[in-house]
């Protein structure tokens, strides 16, 4: 609540919690008056490593519902969920593999041919 022992708590909720944070105001007529602070959102975080996201707002659930799309993601494949690091990292494994089974095809039809001479 507070040092300030003129004020007391709005509501019937008189524990110390995040969600009963409070503020001391002025109200334009002279009072003092309590005002409930809102809980602070969380940064979004990647799946993979568990780095935060960069470009994205830090929203409560709720708010984040009225949020333009533009805010809650990146302009990326994965954007949104995975961080770009993780996400180049995946490209090139991909690639690797893709190119790995490439080569086993290469070396198999090669095989084939000697054993057929």
């Amino acid at each position: 609540m507070g040092k300030d022992s003129r004020l007391t708590f709005r509501r019937r909720h008189s524990y110390n919690t995040t969600s009963n944070v409070t503020r001391a105001i002025k109200t334009p007529g002279g009072k003092l008056a309590v005002q409930y602070t809102k809980k602070k959102g969380t940064v979004a975080k990647c799946g993979d490593c568990g780095e935060k996201l960069r470009g994205i707002k830090a929203l409560r659930p709720k708010s984040n519902i009225h949020v333009p799309k533009r805010n809650k993601r990146v302009s990326r494949a994965y954007g949104g969920a995975r961080c770009g690091t993780c996400v180049r990292q995946r490209i090139v494994r991909a690639f690797l593999i893709e190119e790995q089974k490439i080569v086993k095809r290469v070396l198999h039809d090669q095989q084939k041919k000697d054993k057929a001479k």
